[in-house]
Order: C-alpha cells, then sequence, then structure tokens
C-alpha cells in the first residue's frame, strides 16, 4: 500500500493482515456500508467500507503478544458476543448496530488479565484504510483534556463521508480508579491512526482475574461529505445527537433548589467575605475574602442580574439590588464616555502584575458583557442603566470598527493599542466577542429601534463566519452569540444567521464532557454533560455554566416559529437537565471536605459557605483551587425561576428539568409544552409549600387517555416521568 502519512508498526501489521485476508468471520452490510470482522494473530478488527473505496479499521481488543485466538462467536439479541484469549488476558467484545437516523456501531470490550499487569502502552482503536492509498480527511474535533472522547472527521480525498467516534469513558472508571490513572486527552487523532488509547498504567497495575471493561466506542457514519461549513455544523450537531441516543447516560436526582437559594442568598447577603468597602460604598469582591483586587463591573452585574430574576419571580424585594446598581455609575469614565471594568475610585489597588491588571486595560469580552447586562436593566426600565448603556455604546462602536470586528484579547482603552493580539501565537484573538458586540447592538435595537445598530449587528455577525470549530473562546459569550444570531434571522430571514447560531452552538457542545466521572474524588459529585468555560480549561465553572444555561433556555425562547434543528433542540434540552442536576455540587457543602483545595489563589474558601466553588476538576484533582466565586453566586438565582413556575394563589411550584414553553395558568389548570425530544425522559416536579401539603394534582400529557402516575416523597415533593415534546395539563 502507498502513502504519504507515517504510521505505527501495529497499524501496518492490522492493515496488512485486513490487505490479504479472504474471508471474514463475519460480515453485514447496513444502509451505506459494508462491515466485515477479523481476528489477526494480535488483534480483533472490523473493517468498515465506505463511498469511494474509504475504509475504517476499529479495533476493540489489542494482545501484543500476537498469539490472540478466537474462542467463541455468538449473535444474539442483534448483537455479537465475541470471546478471545492470549497470553495477557481473556477478552469478551460485544458488537452491534443500534438502529438509529444514521449508519451507527457500538463495541464495548472487558479485560480480564491473567496476572497483575502494568500497561505502559496501548495502540490507537482507529485506523484510517483505503483500497489503494490512504484516503485524507480532516479531524475538525478531538478530545481536550477531559472532555467527551470524541472525533469528528470529514474524509476530503476522496469525499468519501464522514464519521463521529465517541469513547463512553464513564465506562472507564473501574480501569483509573484501579491505576490511578485519568482518561484526559486519551481519545486524540494523528492521521490516519486515531482514537482511544487506555491511559498508561504505570503507577499501579491492573489485577488479575478482574474483569474490567477498557472501551465502549459507537461510531456513527455519513456517507456524505460536508459541502461548506453551515452543512458541516448541521452534519455533526446531527450525528452528536444520534450518539447521544445510544450512549448511556446516567440518572439524575431531584434537588431541593428553593432551600439551597435561601443559604446562598442569607451567606451572600450576611458573610463580609463577599464585601469590600470603598469609599463609603460597598461592591461585591470577585472572591470570597479577596481584598487584594478592586470591584469589577463584570463582577457586580453578573450577581444583581440573577438576583432582579428571583426578585421578579418571588414578588418580594432585595433592597441589596438597589444598593449595588446604584454604585454603578462610579465606573463610569466621563473621559473616555464608557464605562470601565476596575473601580476608578479603587485603581491604586492595581499592581500590574498581570496585562489586565491596569486601570486603563481593557480584556475584549469584558467591555461587552456588562453592556449586555446594562442593556437587560434598561430593557426592565431602569434608568441609570439606560443612561450607562447608551453612555458607553459609541465607545464599543468605536473599538469595533477599530479593530474591524476582530478583537484582540487586551488593548489600551485610551489609545486602542494592542496589549496582546492573540490568545495563543497563530490562533487569534477572542473569536467569539463579534457575536456577543452583535447581542449587545440587538438590545440597542431593541431599546431604540435605530437601525444602525441593526447594521453593526450584522457586520460583526459576518465575521463569524469560517471560523468552524475554532470560534469558541468563552462558553457564556459563544453562547450569548447563539442567541444574537438567532434573533438577526428572525430580524432578516437571511439562513447565513441561522448557520452561525448553529456554528455557535456546535462549539459549545465540542467543549462539553459527556461522560461521569466516577473514579478519585469524581465520585462525589456528577459531571455528565458539564461545559468548560473556556477551549482549553483544565476545570469547569460555575459562573460561565449558570450564563449558558440561561443564554440557552433564551435562545430556544427566540427559536420559537423557526425551522429549528431537531439534534441541537434535544442537545440544548439534555444539557439544561443535568445542569440543573450538577449545579448543586458547585457549592462546598455538597462536597467532602478532603477533597477541598486548602489553599486558593484567590481568597478564601469556607467549606461551610454557600457560595460556589469556581473550579470542578478531574477525579484525581482537588476542587476549589482557584476560589469561591462570589460572581458565580447567580447560579441558584438563574436556575431556580427558570425551573419552577409559581401558582399564584396558592403556595406551591410547578418545575421540569426541561424548558417549557406557552406556559399558562387559569383557574386550577395549567398548560405548557415540554421541549426537547420525545425520545428522551425528562423529570416534571410539583413542590409544596414546607408548611401545606400538596393539593391532589393530576397530571395529562399528548396522546395518553389516562393521567400519568408519579411518585410521592418524604419532604411532600412528587415527581413524573415524561417524554420531551410533550403538551402537558396540571390541574388541581
Amino acid at each position: 500500500m502507498k502513502s504519504s502519512f507515517s504510521v505505527s508498526p501495529w497499524a501496518v501489521a492490522v492493515q496488512s493482515f485486513v490487505d490479504k485476508a479472504d474471508n471474514s468471520l463475519y460480515n453485514k452490510s447496513y444502509k451505506d456500508f459494508q462491515f466485515d470482522i477479523f481476528c489477526t494473530t494480535n488483534a480483533l478488527c472490523i473493517t468498515v467500507n465506505g463511498p469511494k473505496n474509504t475504509r475504517l479499521l476499529f479495533l476493540p481488543a489489542y494482545s501484543p503478544d500476537s498469539g490472540l485466538l478466537l474462542k467463541t462467536l455468538n449473535e444474539q439479541d442483534g448483537a455479537l458476543h465475541i470471546k478471545l484469549q492470549s497470553a495477557i488476558g481473556k477478552f469478551d467484545v460485544t458488537i452491534s448496530w443500534p438502529e438509529q437516523d444514521f449508519t451507527s456501531l457500538r463495541y464495548t470490550t472487558c479485560f480480564m488479565p491473567a496476572s497483575d499487569m502494568f500497561i505502559p502502552f496501548w495502540p490507537k482503536d482507529v485506523v484510517i484504510n483505503g483500497e489503494n492509498s490512504i484516503p485524507e480527511g480532516d479531524t475538525l474535533v478531538q478530545q481536550v483534556g477531559t472532555r467527551s472522547g470524541m472525533l469528528y472527521c470529514p474524509f476530503t480525498k476522496p469525499r468519501g463521508g464522514s464519521f463521529l467516534y465517541l469513547q463512553n469513558l464513564t465506562a472507564l472508571a473501574d480501569y483509573c480508579q484501579l491505576t490511578e490513572t485519568s482518561v484526559a486527552a486519551s481519545v486524540t487523532s494523528r492521521w490516519p491512526e486515531m482514537g482511544f488509547s487506555l491511559p498508561p498504567a504505570i503507577k499501579k497495575p491492573l489485577p488479575s482475574g478482574k474483569k474490567i471493561t477498557i472501551s465502549d466506542a459507537i461510531v456513527v457514519l455519513d456517507p456524505n461529505t460536508p459541502k461548506d461549513e453551515g452543512t458541516m455544523t448541521r452534519q455533526f450537531l446531527d450525528m452528536l445527537a444520534n450518539a447521544y441516543l445510544i450512549m448511556p447516560r446516567p440518572e439524575t436526582k431531584f434537588h431541593d433548589w428553593p432551600d439551597i437559594l435561601g443559604k446562598g442568598l442569607k451567606d451572600l447577603l450576611n458573610n463580609s467575605g463577599c464585601w469590600s468597602h470603598v469609599k463609603g460604598r460597598e461592591y461585591f469582591n470577585a472572591y470570597v475574602s479577596d481584598y487584594k483586587t478592586p470591584p469589577e463591573i463584570m463582577v457586580q452585574l453578573a450577581v444583581i442580574l440573577p438576583l432582579l430574576d428571583y426578585q421578579e419571580w418571588n414578588g418580594q424585594k432585595i433592597p441589596v439590588i438597589n444598593e449595588v446598581k446604584n454604585n454603578l455609575s462610579e465606573f463610569y469614565d466621563p473621559k473616555l464616555k464608557t464605562i470601565t471594568r476596575w473601580l476608578p475610585a479603587a485603581k491604586e489597588m492595581l499592581d500590574g502584575g498581570e496585562e489586565q491588571k491596569n486601570p486603563n486595560v481593557m480584556d475584549s469580552w469584558y467591555l461587552h458583557h456588562p453592556l449586555l447586562n446594562l442593556s437587560r436593566l434598561a430593557i426592565k426600565g431602569d434608568e441609570i442603566a439606560r443612561k450607562l448603556f447608551f453612555g458607553s455604546i459609541d465607545y464599543a462602536i468605536k473599538v469595533a470598527r477599530k479593530f474591524k470586528y476582530q478583537w484582540p484579547v487586551f488593548y489600551q482603552m485610551e489609545t486602542l493599542e494592542v496589549i496582546k493580539p492573540e490568545t495563543v501565537p497563530g490562533k487569534g484573538g477572542e473569536k467569539d466577542v463579534p457575536g456577543a458586540y452583535a447581542h449587545v447592538m440587538l438590545q440597542a435595537y431593541e431599546l431604540t429601534k435605530d437601525k444602525r445598530y441593526l447594521k453593526e449587528a450584522e457586520k460583526a455577525a459576518k465575521t463569524l463566519k469560517g471560523l468552524g470549530f475554532e470560534l469558541f473562546y468563552q462558553a457564556n459569550n459563544t453562547a450569548f452569540s447563539a442567541g444574537a444570531m438567532i434573533r438577526l434571522y428572525k430580524l432578516t430571514g437571511e439562513q447565513d444567521y441561522l448557520d452561525l447560531s448553529y456554528l455557535c452552538l456546535a462549539n459549545i457542545f465540542r467543549n462539553c464532557r459527556l461522560w461521569d466521572c466516577n473514579y478519585g474524588y469524581g465520585k462525589y459529585f456528577p459531571s455528565f454533560f458539564t461545559l468548560f468555560p473556556l477551549n482549553d480549561a483544565p476545570y469547569t465553572a460555575v459562573y460561565e455554566e449558570q450564563e449558558v444555561f440561561c443564554a440557552l433556555r433564551d435562545y430556544l425562547r427566540h427559536s420559537e416559529g423557526t425551522p429549528l434543528l431537531p439534534s441541537a433542540m434535544l442537545l440544548i434540552c439534555e444539557y439544561v437537565r443535568y445542569m440543573v442536576n450538577r449545579a448543586a455540587y458547585y457549592y462546598p457543602p455538597m462536597l467532602p471536605s478532603e477533597m477541598l483545595e486548602d489553599k486558593q489563589q484567590t481568597g478564601e474558601l469556607d467549606p461551610k459557605l454557600w457560595i460556589a466553588l469556581e473550579d470542578l476538576h478531574d477525579g484525581w484533582e482537588k476542587c476549589g483551587k482557584v476560589g469561591q466565586e462570589v460572581y458565580g453566586a447567580g447560579n441558584a438565582f438563574g436556575i431556580l425561576p427558570r425551573l419552577y413556575y409559581r401558582i399564584s394563589g396558592d403556595d406551591w411550584l410547578i418545575g421540569c428539568d426541561y424548558p417549557i414553553a406557552q406556559y399558562k395558568c387559569k383557574g386550577k389548570k395549567a398548560t405548557f409544552h415540554i421541549q426537547g425530544d420525545s425520545r428522551l425522559i425528562c423529570r416534571l416536579v410539583i413542590v409544596p409549600n414546607k408548611k401545606q401539603q400538596l393539593p391532589g394534582v393530576t397530571i395529562r400529557a399528548t396522546g395518553r387517555n389516562e393521567p400519568i402516575e408519579g411518585n410521592l416523597f418524604k419532604d411532600g415533593h412528587s415527581e413524573y416521568s415524561l417524554p420531551g415534546n410533550q403538551d402537558v395539563e396540571v390541574s388541581w
């Protein structure tokens, strides 16, 4: 076989065997693909022959001693069950072809070592092959850190289709626990070899005689190669949703969010570590007991807006909102005619130790995030916010035009001199800021109907085209960008904006963790479907997750009446469901104290304080190293009003962990539409007042004649399991 690609000896050996083999152990034609299974002297191999002579080799089992023997092969319940044996131990492999929209393959491998065994190396389980030469292609997505064990690869020469590979890393928990290893960066690509390899076990061996899972791979195949960025994005979202429906998913549990919020509000208002005092005024700290950093406007607004959401939902005044809001004007610079990041009255606290810790240095997204929140306040009728917003917007436009709608990381506010042009050399600046800027401009357009703001939004939006999977800089800004693009689509009818909204979503889901870290400290908190704050961040973070949660729900609200991609709906609703399940574990009292870091980079950590940690890590790393995040206090205040609907006149709640649309309540009946996908299940809850019993409640859903039965729990709340995409009626 001729090829310009470099390959390992393991790939050469299996390719050579397959090329020379006359007969396979098993073959299957499925849709546009032909599957064959071979057993070589050192590997079990599944070949997939696709369009234009492209071929994929998948290796569920590997034995370096070249003595792999097939013991049994049985077909049962639509799956193949294969037993293999070699000098190193026994393998049980299950191979199936799940019925989904795309051609799909799943193989799961269990291994029982013959003796205590170190594993210093394990080859990748995917090899690209072809009839006469190795096809060329692009690896557009691969695992970074502890994100999903995922690859997305279209063939480009020849244009022989695309595949998405997803390793269910949850299944590797026993292996990682026994060997004290991590699955971080275990799914990578170096074309034509790629996929998953076992983390090297060099600290502790696998014990003999214990059967453990060493691979659980899902492959989604499409005979089409995307022709442009729009079709690429759709294909990725569709294939990912297809794989998601196949993969095992952990159960969720009910959390008492009203109780969590009450504890968090008490600590936020009363704990002195959450506050700074500057010239007789009070401001929120960024981190608990951080007195070395001056107040930031982003922090003030990041707490005020979720508090305001809760106040409007609850109907009871929270005086601190106005107290802090009245201080926002202190961040305005009349000379520059804009708000600034740092409080000017405390600028002497900045030591210049980092690039941004200078009074007039701006991190690009830090200007737009406060403007976005000021515009939200202005839309609610707040005159102080409106004055600050429109008093700053011309400066924001000047900066945008100066940088041609492509922002650097840091710039000098007076001269607009670029201080740091790129995140890393060759990678560009903060690439999702054009979307955040477009969102700000659309807010200005909503407030004024001045079309110059709409034109600014469109100019910025167009610079997102062509960024592909490099668009993501910071999770919340990418989510805001998705919302801005769907709004532009509805205002203009231009398909490009709908495609760009999907591109933003694809970047978000690329940066998630579709597995549960059940080893080490990871056993103490759920982590399935977490989202990472930056594209290279080593941990997940509460502030960005809470804002993405709110932004994605807002995205669904704006998308009503549009032909929203079903896969996008599925993935958004599942992220929301798991976020509601996971977010409670950002609070230190929910975690054992032994997994919390003793020393923080910023401020202090109080394990009893209901202020969320910034950072949750891989299972072998302690959490809370960065600090306890006051500006992440919006966690509960953002979730609760979007999770529950209050029944007016009665003191009880209807909640759902999927987003709800078209909610109406009249008399003794509430009706609404649960969004999502009918192939997946969500949780509907009825939560009573602590002092009263629930009334008799009846739940009915689309297409069901009989009421839905629920489960009543000791604390008085009841739960009902419902498929997504249902019209629901609650009566009492």
